[in-house]
């Protein structure tokens, strides 16, 4: 519905186990779509270099919402600073360990968002990433 408001045709294709990667990814190449948004998963980032790898192999620029996709060769990522949880979710254990009622703690959700851009992998696709974007970036990867 939202893609018809922009005019935008929204395809999807799925990979639930990480020997379906391939032929997503496959399947989204064939239909020549302009862009991947990669979910977030943990199978996904899990596997994230061969994501990258795949994508670029056919030719996809992709977006995720986890840094860890764009360091391991991923176009550009947009979301939460994983670090950032796994840090939230440790003091919480440890507050649970030092005798907190879990239910007594507050439900946080991150604040800041991260925008990382790998400009080796927009160079191999051939894209010229705006500068505009890039003064935004917390991360460029050269």
């Amino acid at each position: 519905m939202a893609g018809r408001i922009v005019d935008v045709e929204i395809t999807s294709s799925d990979a639930n186990r990480p020997e379906e990667i391939e032929s997503a990814l496959q399947m989204l190449a064939s239909r020549g779509v302009d862009i991947v948004i990669v979910l977030q998963t943990s199978m996904l980032l899990g596997n994230s270099r061969q994501i990258a790898a795949l994508a670029l192999a056919k030719r996809l620029p992709t977006v995720y919402g986890y840094r860890a996709h764009v360091t391991a060769g991923g176009l550009a990522s947009y979301g939460v600073d994983l670090e950032w949880c796994w840090r939230r979710a440790a003091s919480f254990v440890d507050k649970i360990l030092h005798g907190a009622r879990p239910g007594d703690l507050p439900v946080e959700f991150p604040t800041k968002m991260l925008l990382s851009v790998n400009l080796q992998t927009a160079k191999a696709l051939g894209l010229t990433v705006p500068s505009s974007l890039l003064v935004r970036a917390d991360e460029v990867i050269e």
